[in-house]
């Protein structure tokens, strides 16, 4: 089968040299495609497959094995290119067995680490256990070269443990430059050391053999002499007679020695008792010892005592022993009353708590002091923030700070909270977890403990509640008075004489709280824990919102105060921007309030929050409105113009504004009808954007509510307009036209228009020339009004009349012509039908003459007047239909 690729050829090895076992990278080139395209890789004859590890084409990674020979060939055969050459080779170093004692220079690979224990484990012959020395003599190194004894003394060793032991290579190395009769001593050593190991116990049996036989068989023989008499019991035996000789030489010693014996006892039992005084002084001395140790501190001492006495004594039956445990038992009860009585005290540190706890439970105190401890820190909590609330309370009079009472109050609340909330939670989780126990109580309390962890969670999950709880309660008693009263006043309030907070205030107690509820979530205590806490920051956010609002409202409100009437070139006063600007930097104060942290809910999520906070965001609307309203009606005596100015390019037609200038009722209703105007093209759209931005719901009410109060008080103001500059005009027709008891049918033939009109033209002229001072955009809306209502009067009069003689007929139809060319560019279709219903009034001109005649004068006219008239030629914008 040939070969799709080139056969491997390996170029470069490194390291080039090493021990068995070492790591080499081999490179070269055509070495494998692949893991499985590798199948054989031989260093020095040894196959290392094994250990190979293919990284590229050009790269392996493998361990030298325990090759035959020094050096050798790196072979590589491949499926894809098979058998393989090497332009490099490698040396197999031998490792130098290195002993326990000896020093070397690098770190020594376990896998050729000699140990004697090891063997001595493995049960080697005790030849295998011979010292370093075995000769016993001085050690003088040869310095022949290591790699020459190895060619000398090919496959054979200098250790003597070795199988392939070589005695020449030993000596050489070891004893090169040693007398010939230092080595007969040396085999002197030798022998007798195998000697002593040869020899051992049994020796000293062989040695005393004999004896043994003899004693053996003299206790045999008095056995079968007694046998063979029988009579060992019978009066006159030999036994018997034996027994009467000792019982009598018996007597006679205890006679001669009683005196001398009963010293003996009586010193005896001293002895002994002091013995057992001496033996025993550790339970005798233990009630002294454990008073001394209770006064120095040392509680770890008296329980070490206490236990090693309790297993010594504590199952005792001798009434001494019985006696002084009892006094232990008493001074340990003390001992326990007495921790007890520390773990208690508050304050105290975690630490302490601890470590009394697992003295408490070393000494087996009775209960479950680890859960009185967590009892007696929640009553204590619960103490301190009462203690803290009647505290604040009593500085109320004395307060002079900056920062508001009851906002450092809940500053100083939290911070006390999360001073000692925490260590208070660790010692329920060391509770649960049994960590408070030592090792030995923990084993025997386990079960019983794991009992009581169920049956407490309940009761420990209402500790933290009513600390939660309290907490709330507390910060609701000094931010919400009212809410708090409803919930115990009497308990959590004492702030009634204190104003409510400010947005401002209320949004750094919030920002107070959150921070609160984060450390607390940090501990990991469950969220339905702290849901208290939660529906308190909600419910001061909504406060938030909704004193804001009306602060907003009231600032608003006193906007009227600070009206100036400076009107710029657009016919506005700066009171429309001061109101966005005012709105803005309310909402701008809220976004912090209005944002949703993690876990927390939307400000508007109640349809009753929703509904409140449209009802203020419309009060501010209609406030607003009503300071308009008020600033259009306020007396002229009211009015402050020391600061008014208007637009200098607002032509002064007819020399009214002067620097005497005193602003009249009219010219506020213009100012406030252009700021409306503004209003309802671009403020209140605005305003509507910066709600939506922030979420508010119900906009579009607020809106349209909000636009309806507008566009109602722009109509009765404008109305009120219209009546005051129509109604003069308008009046003025009827007196002009019959002055000079006029008649229509008896009439001097036409030279031009009558003074009336004239009178009415002027005024039409003044009301555009005040109109335009004020908003170029409010003229076409009042002209034309103004036009309607002097039309209709035109035409109302000219139905009134009962004929027209020919020159009558041509004098009112010059008039109405006059009048109604020269306002044509405001006629509305109300005002064009009021014209036509005063033309159709007239008779119609008989004869061409006549109309020519009307035509001259309707031109002499105008030409007369075209200054005056000028003001009507532009073309003004559409008019607004009101």
């Amino acid at each position: 089968m040939s070969r799709s690729r080139q056969p491997p050829l390996v170029t470069g090895i490194s390291p080039n040299e090493g021990i068995p076992w070492t790591k080499v990278t081999i490179r070269g080139e055509n070495l494998g495609t692949g893991p499985a395209d590798l199948i054989g890789l031989t260093i020095c004859g040894h196959n290392c497959l094994l250990t190979a590890e293919w990284m590229s084409a050009s790269k392996i990674v493998c361990r030298v094995g325990q090759a035959k020979d020094d050096k050798g060939d790196i072979i590589v055969t491949t499926k894809s290119g098979g058998r393989g050459t090497s332009t490099v080779s490698f040396k197999l170093l031998k490792p130098e067995k290195i002993g326990i004692l000896d020093q070397s220079a690098v770190w020594v690979d376990e896998m050729n680490y000699y140990d004697m224990r090891t063997d001595r484990s493995r049960g080697l012959p005790p030849l295998s256990l011979r010292p370093a020395n075995p000769l016993g003599i001085e050690v003088q190194k040869g310095k022949f070269p290591q790699k020459d004894l190895e060619m000398l003394f090919p496959g054979m060793s200098a250790d003597f443990t070795s199988e392939n032991f070589s005695a020449a290579w030993y000596l050489i190395e070891n004893h090169s430059n040693t007398s010939f009769e230092q080595l007969k001593t040396a085999i002197s050593h030798l022998k007798r050391h195998a000697n002593k190991k040869s020899e051992g116990s049994l020796a000293h049996v062989k040695g005393g053999l004999s004896t043994f036989f003899e004693a053996q068989d003299a206790l045999s023989a008095i056995h079968q002499k007694l046998e063979a008499d029988g009579t060992e019991k019978v009066e006159g035996s030999m036994t018997q007679k034996l027994e009467n000789v000792l019982n009598r030489a018996s007597n006679t010693a205890d006679t001669l020695f009683q005196e001398v014996l009963g010293r003996k006892d009586k010193a005896d039992s001293t002895r002994n008792a002091l013995n057992v005084l001496q033996r025993f002084k550790f339970l005798f001395n233990l009630p002294l010892n454990i008073e001394r140790n209770i006064q120095k501190g040392d509680y770890d001492v008296v329980i070490n005592d206490y236990e090693k006495a309790k297993s010594l004594f504590g199952k005792t039956e001798v009434q001494v022993f019985k006696k002084y445990y009892a006094e232990v038992e008493t001074r340990i009860e003390a001992l326990r009353e007495l921790l007890l009585e520390k773990l208690l005290e508050t304050p105290s540190t975690l630490h302490d708590q601890k470590r009394y706890i697992r003295y408490l439970s070393d000494l087996h105190a009775p209960g479950d002091p680890a859960w009185q401890c967590i009892g007696a820190q929640h009553r204590w909590i619960l103490q301190l923030m009462h203690s803290c609330r009647e505290g604040c309370v009593r500085d109320l009079k004395a307060w002079r700070c900056k920062t508001p009472h009851q906002v450092a109050f809940v500053e100083k609340l939290t911070k006390l909270v999360l001073s000692q909330l925490p260590n208070f939670w660790k010692l329920w989780i060391s509770y649960v977890n049994g960590s408070l126990f030592s090792e030995t109580a923990e084993k025997s309390g386990h079960i019983e403990r794991s009992k009581n962890v169920r049956q407490r969670q309940n009761d420990f999950k209402k500790m933290i509640q009513e600390v939660m709880q309290c907490l709330v309660k507390l910060v609701r008693g000094a931010l919400l008075p009212l809410g708090a009263a409803e919930g115990g006043g009497r308990q959590h309030g004492g702030w009634e004489g204190k104003a409510e907070l400010s947005g401002q205030w209320l949004a750094h107690v919030i920002q107070t709280l959150r921070l609160t509820y984060e450390s607390l979530a940090a501990l990991e205590i469950p969220n339905d824990l702290l849901q208290t806490v939660q529906d308190l920051i909600l419910g001061l956010r909504v406060r938030c919102v909704v004193v804001t609002l009306q602060h907003t409202a009231e600032d608003i409100k006193r906007l009227a105060e600070k009206e100036d009437w400076v009107v710029d070139s657009e016919g506005l006063t700066s009171l429309p921007c001061q109101f966005e600007r005012c709105v803005v930097l309310s909402l701008q104060s809220l976004r912090g309030v209005l944002e949703c942290k993690p876990g927390e809910a939307s400000v508007f999520q109640h349809p009753k929050t929703q509904e409140e906070v449209c009802q203020l965001s419309i009060n501010i609307m209609q406030v607003f409105i009503s300071c308009l309203e008020q600033l259009s009606t306020k007396p002229d005596a009211d009015v402050d113009t020391a600061h008014l100015s208007v637009d200098v390019s607002s032509p002064d037609l007819f020399g009214s504004i002067h620097e005497d200038f005193s602003l009249t009722s009219e010219q506020r209703l213009l100012i406030v009808l252009s700021n409306c105007c503004y209003l309802e093209r671009h403020t209140f759209l605005s305003i509507a954007e910066h709600f939506e931005k922030h979420n508010f719901q119900g906009i579009e009410k607020i809106t349209q509510v909000s636009m309806a109060s507008l566009k109602d008080l722009d109509q009765r103001l404008f109305e009120s307009y219209i009546e005051l500059k129509a109604d003069p005009i308008v009046g003025s027709l009827e007196p002009g036209i019959y002055a000079g008891y006029f008649d229509w049918r008896d009439c001097l033939p036409p030279t031009g228009v009558r003074n009336y009109l004239k009178e009415a033209l002027v005024n039409i002229i003044a009301v555009h020339a005040e109109v335009f001072t004020v908003s170029k955009d409010l003229v076409p809306r009042v002209l034309s009004r103004v036009v309607e209502a002097v039309s209709e009067e035109l035409s109302r009069l000219m139905q009134c009349v009962s004929s027209f003689s020919r020159n009558g007929a041509l004098q009112a139809r010059l008039e109405i012509c006059t009048l109604r060319d020269t306002v044509a560019a405001h006629l509305t279709l109300e005002s064009r039908s009021s014209f036509k219903q005063a033309l159709e009034a007239l008779p119609q001109l008989s004869s061409g003459a006549d109309r020519k005649l009307l035509e001259e004068l309707l031109s002499r006219v105008k030409s007369g007047m075209h200054l005056q008239l000028a003001c009507f030629q532009a073309a003004p914008p559409p008019a607004v239909k009101t």
